[in-house]
């Protein structure tokens, strides 16, 4: 099983190694593929050192799989390539997910629907996934009617230039920044661009990834992103309303059978989700959960994971590892 990995230096590409490692996914021939200004520079895998290709060299030497992590323009351009030489791509950028086309896939959810013609597959945003894995058992048995959501996000999501801001400023240096005001000590309510319905480009990815992969138009989902000085993971307040009636045992229940969820609830001894507990696990942590005391079955939630992992390298290395396991590649 020959793999590449498109986008190897940057944040997310480095955690896919990394995942890839520890799934021990079969991977007998592993390429590191980047732009041309790191190509020849070396990463390590499995204590080997491995020199960084160009797009060409990947394509010419016909992996069957390659995880994308590099961006939405270079997956515009490149992704397309690929699939031409019979390569499935897996992509983490925006290019594809809403494409109709093109399936979005959180593999607990809706790998089921993937075929060997799915040359390109979309990876969700990392603050769907999270969202949509917590969720998605529950509108199987109680139906949503309609998500608020509001997103507290790690500076990792930005990616390098992010992280290297916020230290930075929190050592008391100048440097390059990545967000047009300060990020330490403070909160911006401002991830990607703002549209023309004065919702960001974030926002949006919410509400319209989430009916996509539930497969469910009717769902109402309304969103807020902001983002916070933390690394580690993302932390999204939830407030659901459903269908049918429930009690909070029937939501615990619930949670407790999901796959990719592990409820962290135990307030009267301060046991709740945290970035911190987050960073470097592949789960989705809920907690918090409680009644809406405002109106009739709702639902509040807290939902924590980790931005990398299963908001993008671990997601996308599962969608590989059903794509081998199911004989799709």
């Amino acid at each position: 099983m020959k793999i590449a990995v498109v986008g190897a230096t940057g944040l997310v590409g480095g955690e896919i190694l990394k995942v890839l490692e520890e799934r021990n996914f079969p991977v007998t021939e592993l390429l590191l593929v980047a732009s041309q200004r790191s190509v020849g520079r070396k990463l390590s895998f499995k204590e080997k050192q491995l020199k960084v290709i160009g797009m060409q060299d990947a394509i010419a030497a016909a992996p069957q799989i390659a995880i994308f992590s590099a961006g939405g323009g270079t997956s515009t351009e490149w992704a397309p390539k690929f699939a031409a030489a019979g390569i499935t791509v897996i992509d983490n950028s925006s290019a594809w997910r809403m494409d109709p086309a093109k399936k979005l896939v959180v593999p607990e959810i809706n790998a089921k629907e993937l075929t060997k013609d799915d040359r390109i597959i979309a990876n969700p945003n990392c603050s769907t996934i999270q969202m949509v894995v917590a969720l998605n058992k529950l509108h199987e048995e109680l139906h949503m009617k309609r998500v608020v959501v509001s997103t507290y996000q790690s500076v990792t999501g930005t990616g390098k230039a992010a992280v290297d801001q916020l230290m930075n400023e929190r050592a008391g240096k100048t440097g390059d920044k990545a967000y047009p005001y300060q990020i330490d000590l403070n909160v911006l309510p401002h991830i990607d661009v703002f549209l023309d319905n004065g919702y960001t480009k974030e926002e949006m990815k919410m509400v319209l990834e989430t009916k996509k992969i539930l497969g469910d138009d009717s769902i109402r989902v309304t969103a807020t992103a902001v983002r916070i000085p933390v690394m580690g993971g993302h932390s999204e307040s939830v407030n659901v309303e459903f269908e049918k009636d429930f009690t909070l045992d029937e939501v615990y229940r619930i949670l407790d059978e999901t796959e990719g969820v592990k409820v962290v609830d135990d307030v009267k001894n301060l046991q709740y989700p945290m970035p911190q507990d987050a960073h470097g696990k592949d789960e989705v942590l809920v907690g918090r959960v409680r009644l809406d005391e405002t109106q009739p079955r709702t639902l509040n939630m807290w939902i924590v994971a980790d931005n990398l992992r299963k908001g993008a390298a671990t997601n996308a290395v599962q969608i590989a590892e059903y794509l081998v396991e199911k004989g799709l590649v």
